[in-house]
């Protein structure tokens, strides 16, 4: 008998569907069968079970965060079970415990992360026996079928395993120590939890560069200084057809200053004009390719305002119910026996009413289209597409609907003719002014017919098709306007446009742009929504009108690690290279280890030795302006948010002592009470303080002079 082990409950439920079972409690037994003679039994995890063990858990000399204690190089590395999935890992371990089964079939997602999850909970249950690797890239029933019938040998899978591991235990050595290290030393130069900061500097290989990512594109915006510009546009009169051109100089369309585009102005006002150049050309557009990860985050954030991990949650959601093919994946291609399926998928997909139209005018077959279907392209996953399984579309939630639509207009669009436009390009001279007029007009929807029919956003390309003029056709200047504008910076990066920043970061040096390059940018395609939001969790960014905003405490560390490999995406970069290559077997991971351990070292050395450089003041100045509550009833100064306490920010150059814990008898004093104090000496009516018994009250000063408080009741008058 088998014992399968899946990542996760519904996953589990997808890979029994197709053979008669039942669910027993904490697992589910499948029948003897064709695929099982003897029957299965199938349990799963629940994500991660086991996570490595704390520093100071290994080592109580560690527990307290101290320079001297730094660089910790850990040599053994232990696993310790979450406390909160106790319960899962005893059903699994029962199952691999049964003395009935002789076999174990890994069943986790389809790539390291997957591989880890899974073969580390058989090793922490100290079950050894032997072991088949089942690899599916969609959870349809006869997907499943077709992997269980076709399983892999774990040999072929286990250089994965050995990949996650090492990329754990690494990502641990230069994160511990790197974050430790950080915050002691930023906190010395005066910024701690006093001055607004979370405390803790948390640094890593890959958030730490997008962090600075972040922070550059911000010093851009505020570095940039605006200029004023000017363009003239002229209205010209052919023969009764009326149409405007844009002054054109080999420097481009725009004037410095006014006084030069009106000398210009008034050379061509009422002048004669004449048609030099008429440029007419047909251009065809190709339908978009299929969808990787980031691009479906990245088109979800900028067209329903979605974040990444909303979006890879939906995705997974749609995945596990067999909608779609596997989530995470970074490729936008598919291979020949993914392509084979398509007249099914389509045929299916005809049923659902939005598409049945759609799917009848199906043009052509991509099987042989090198844009779509490229093995050359596909490592260990293909494109987000579609799978055979269609949805009853009323049991979807709103968001769902949203995405498993981009995905199904993708692979019908696929199947559509190039668009086809006549772009135009008029010169037009007035002298030897030149003026150009560009237009382009649809003349074969194709495939915009699938994708753009609703989106207005996209339609706005079409532009109003130009009046049938000639070439040499003479006329007037009907009148010449000077438009003024100003240059702007770029804008802060959506989580979308981040998404993508991460996937292409551009970077100077070319060899490492080439590196980055082959290995898909900074960080994984499964991790980049996790890494944007734990960036939000350490206060490094904000989300600002869809847009994403570095905070202080972004600045303060971007500024500490500007000059490390840890602001760099070139170690991310390399680092990936050399774990891919241990997840092909062609590398070693210990070697890599060892070298994390170096690492490491380096990280603490460069940090130390360059703290002395750094000045957080104008940063501390900041945030403390930005946690001003009020006046100070003591000295004056402001009072601020200091965390758990509000405090005067003339602590040091005053010596004011005034302070005030936010807790008074259970209950928070929040901002808006405390302002209030402050400012009217008196707060709103506070219910619930906990005394004797339960009792409401007002807050107001007992001597402001001295910063003590009392309480007012609403019914009696004082009671101090």
């Amino acid at each position: 008998m088998q014992a399968i082990v899946a990542e996760k409950s519904s996953q589990a439920e997808s890979l029994a569907a197709p053979y008669k079972h039942r669910k027993k409690g904490s697992y589910i037994e499948i029948d003897p069968c064709k695929t099982f003679p003897e029957g299965a039994l199938l349990t799963w995890c629940s994500g991660h079970l086991f996570e490595i063990v704390e520093p100071h858990e290994m080592d109580a000399s560690l527990k307290t965060w101290q320079l001297d204690t730094l660089p910790m190089i850990i040599n053994d590395f232990k696993y310790k079970l979450i406390p909160e999935k106790a319960k899962r890992f005893k059903a699994v371990k029962e199952v691999l415990t049964n003395p009935k089964i002789k076999e174990i079939v890994a069943a986790g997602d389809a790539g390291r992360e997957g591989e880890l999850i899974v073969q580390l909970v058989i090793r922490m249950s100290g079950v050894k026996k032997p072991m088949k690797r089942l690899w599916t890239q969609s959870l349809t029933p006869k997907s499943v079928q077709q992997a269980f019938d076709n399983l892999l040998d774990i040999k072929m899978t286990q250089p994965l395993y050995y990949e996650a591991m090492a990329r754990s235990y690494a990502d641990y050595l230069i994160g511990m120590n790197a974050s430790r290290v950080y915050t002691l030393l930023i906190q010395s130069k005066g910024v701690n939890r006093s001055s607004g900061s979370s405390g803790v500097f948390s640094c890593g290989r890959v958030q730490t560069p997008v962090c600075a990512m972040v922070v550059n594109r911000e010093r851009e915006i505020q570095n940039f200084v605006s200029t004023p510009f000017y363009e003239l546009v002229s209205r010209f009169v052919m023969e009764g057809n009326e149409y405007e051109g844009k002054y054109t100089i080999e420097s481009g369309t725009r004037f410095d200053s006014k006084e030069k585009a009106v000398v210009i102005q008034n050379e061509c006002q009422g002048k004669p004009a004449m048609i030099r150049e008429l440029k007419i050309e047909e251009k065809s557009v190709q339908p978009p390719q299929f969808h990787s990860l980031s691009t479906l985050q990245a088109l979800a954030n900028k067209r329903f305002k979605m974040s990444p991990k909303h979006t890879l949650e939906i995705l997974q959601t749609l995945y596990q119910n067999a909608y779609v093919s596997y989530p995470r994946s970074d490729s936008q291609y598919v291979t020949d026996g993914e392509a084979e399926a398509f007249p099914e998928i389509l045929k299916n997909l005809k049923s659902l009413e939005p598409y049945s139209d759609l799917i009848e005018g199906v043009e052509r077959s991509i099987s042989a289209d090198k844009r779509y279907v490229n093995v050359e392209h596909v490592s260990d996953h293909y494109a987000v597409i579609p799978t055979e399984k269609v949805p009853s579309l009323v049991d979807l939630s709103e968001d769902e609907k949203k995405i498993y639509d981009i995905i199904v207009r993708s692979l019908i669009a696929a199947h559509y003719e190039p668009a086809a436009f006549t772009h135009t390009t008029i010169q037009t001279n007035v002298g030897e002014h030149v003026f150009i007029t560009k237009g382009k007009q649809l003349l074969k929807e194709g495939w915009r017919k699938v994708m753009f029919d609703s989106d207005e956003e996209e339609n706005k390309e079409d532009e109003a098709l130009l009046p049938n003029v000639q070439k040499d056709q003479s006329g007037m200047v009907k009148s010449v306007s000077i438009k003024e504008g100003k240059t702007s910076p770029k804008k802060r990066y959506t989580e979308g446009e981040l998404i993508l920043a991460m996937k292409n970061p551009v970077v100077e040096d070319s060899e490492i742009s080439k590196v980055l390059k082959s290995v898909s940018g900074i960080g994984e395609e499964s991790t980049r929504s996790n890494i944007i939001e734990r960036l939000k969790q350490l206060d490094y960014i904000e989300i600002e009108k869809n847009r994403v905003a570095p905070t202080q405490k972004a600045f303060i560390l971007i500024d500490a690690v500007q000059d490390t490999v840890l602001a760099s995406p070139e170690l991310t970069g390399r680092w990936e290279q050399r774990l891919k290559e241990i997840g092909k077997g062609d590398a070693s991971a210990k070697n890599f280890i060892e070298q994390s351990k170096k690492l490491a070292e380096k990280v603490v050395r460069d940090a130390k030795q360059q703290a002395d450089s750094w000045n957080f003041d104008s940063y501390i100045q900041k945030m403390e302006e930005d946690k001003y509550v009020g006046p100070c009833p003591k000295c004056g100064a402001g009072v601020v948010d200091k965390g758990n306490f509000y405090g005067c920010s003339a602590y040091k150059s005053a010596e004011c002592n005034f302070t005030m814990n936010k807790k008074l008898l259970e209950k928070t004093i929040n901002e808006s009470n405390m302002k209030k104090l402050l400012e009217k000496g008196k707060t709103n009516l506070i219910k619930s303080f906990k005394g004797k018994t339960d009792f409401d009250a007002y807050v107001v000063w007992k001597d402001k002079a001295a910063g003590s408080i009392r309480f007012e009741f609403k019914k009696e008058k004082v009671k101090s």
